[in-house]
């Protein structure tokens, strides 16, 4: 039976309710991870991942506590997968709306050959993006590779390998989870996506836990440096994953064709 985790702030019973409608209406079992409330953290608790060094030099402003609740609730449940040592794990954020073809995808994830570590099960507000690489899968889903990963972690699927390279080079962050993951010359964790999505959030969601804040003030020009330096470093790096799609390494499969950045 495929492990699914839905992160849910204890004080948030109506949404873990209504997920859990969406969820039995499939027929799906699930288990509820508490999330980790980031306003409730203390600044000791709150530092021993977060790095206001790394936020300044990585991204253009401060994340907002609910941002690094956020994060420390996707690593929890990274962690789970490892402790447990699970093949993999979808984790869903509770503002999720199910197709029923999510059991055409839990089923193309079992059968994929290839080694993997990372599949977008959805898109922040459902947006679109260049493909650079798509490989037919059954009942007319794809597995594609997009020119730069999509954002938002409203539901992904993550492998062992997956969770323990995310848990070991992200011990310490500074920007919020989904820009993390996209960052793969980094964490060395490539991502696909599944399309058509099999998940989607509803158009007026808003997340309790993410909390992001339009006070914070932020730099233009540091966003501006970081977003050509990540342009450039993405195309390369795409390049190489779909290289990979072809001609896989018999050590390391197309899930990884190259090593993360040394000292990021």
């Amino acid at each position: 039976m495929t492990a699914i985790f839905v992160i849910n702030l204890a004080s948030s019973t109506e949404r873990l309710n209504r997920v859990s409608h969406e969820l039995n209406a499939q027929n799906l079992a699930f288990e509820r991870l508490d999330a980790i409330d980031g306003r409730k953290l203390s600044d000791t608790a709150i530092a021993q991942h977060y790095s206001a060094d790394l936020n300044l030099k990585k991204y253009h402003k401060p994340l907002s506590k609910g941002e690094i609740g956020c994060y420390l609730s996707h690593r929890k449940a990274w962690q789970t997968i490892v402790d447990r040592q699970l093949d993999y794990a979808i984790i869903l954020e509770d503002d999720f709306v199910l197709d029923r073809s999510i059991h055409s995808a839990i089923e193309n994830i079992n059968t994929l050959k290839q080694p993997w570590q990372l599949i977008k099960l959805a898109a922040y507000k459902d947006r679109n993006r260049d493909i650079a690489f798509t490989k037919p899968l059954a009942d007319e889903q794809h597995l594609v590779i997009h020119k730069k990963l999509m954002s938002g972690c409203c539901a992904t699927a993550v492998s062992l390998a997956g969770a323990k390279a995310l848990l070991k080079t992200t011990a310490t962050f500074g920007r919020p989870v989904d820009c993390d993951l996209q960052h793969v010359w980094e964490t060395g964790v490539y991502g696909y996506s599944l399309l058509p999505y099999p998940v989607s959030q509803p158009d007026n969601s808003q997340s309790d836990i993410r909390d992001r804040s339009s006070k914070v003030k932020k730099s233009f020009w540091r966003r501006k440096k970081q977003q050509l330096r990540s342009a450039l470093l993405n195309a390369q790096y795409t390049k190489q994953f779909v290289k990979a799609q072809q001609t896989p390494s018999k050590k390391k499969g197309a899930a990884a064709p190259l090593l993360p950045i040394k000292n990021h």
